[in-house]
């Protein structure tokens, strides 16, 4: 996906602030808050209650926040920059997640944390891609918010196979003993930073494991939550 320096992504229009990536009414179109369970991220009819589903197992995580479902055209941003060599994607999708995490905490939903880590890849994905998009997503993230960002905190200790090609069960399975957590993380807040949550499981495991390492509190910050 190919786009000239100063444009937007999207609709190709000149921007008036070319390191945003996305002009302002793309990204009006792209962020469109929607009642949802302030834990799981699912439609709710109240947004600032947790839902029925909630109350009745409660996530790994303390909140979850991100930019819209899983939908063309930020599905297709996304898609690129995972599977076309397209790193210079992120700056612009993390802003995205930015103007909601920033939103997000001005209606009194999230406080900010104070460190946030990514969902890791293999290292031998990681080399063959040659760059770990939620890692790409978090720096200018924690740039911005002034929060510490810790990119080797979570680490991979075995490969597996690629989570979208995986049912819902087999993904919890799959993902049994394949995180170690490799910093103290008692009584810090924490925030972990993904493209893509689709049934939670990836963040399920990453957030049991900070909270069974002392952690205060688990947010959950992506662009996208597959409803």
């Amino acid at each position: 996906m190919l786009t000239i320096p100063g444009r937007c992504w999207l609709c190709r229009l000149a921007l008036a602030c070319p390191g945003w990536g996305i002009c302002s009414s793309c990204t009006a179109s792209l962020i469109q808050p929607q009642a949802c369970c302030p834990q799981c991220g699912l439609p709710a009819l109240r947004g600032h209650s947790p839902c029925g589903r909630c109350l009745q197992r409660t996530p790994e995580w303390d909140t979850i926040t991100y930019v819209s479902d899983y939908l063309p055209p930020l599905s297709t941003l996304i898609h690129h920059l995972k599977f076309t060599g397209t790193p210079s994607l992120a700056p612009a999708l993390a802003r995205l997640l930015l103007l909601r995490i920033l939103a997000a905490r001005r209606e009194g939903r999230i406080q900010l944390p104070d460190t946030l880590v990514s969902v890791p890849l293999h290292h031998t994905r990681a080399w063959r891609r040659g760059y770990n998009q939620s890692a790409l997503i978090a720096t200018p993230l924690a740039h911005w918010l002034g929060r510490k960002y810790s990119p080797f905190a979570i680490k991979r200790i075995r490969s597996s196979p690629a989570q979208h090609t995986l049912t819902a069960k087999e993904r919890k399975r799959n993902l049994k003993g394949i995180f170690r957590v490799e910093i103290p993380v008692a009584g810090r807040h924490m925030a972990i930073v993904d493209d893509v949550v689709t049934t939670g499981s990836t963040v399920a495991e990453i957030a049991r494991l900070l909270k069974r390492q002392g952690a205060a509190t688990v947010q959950v910050w992506c662009l996208c939550r597959t409803l």
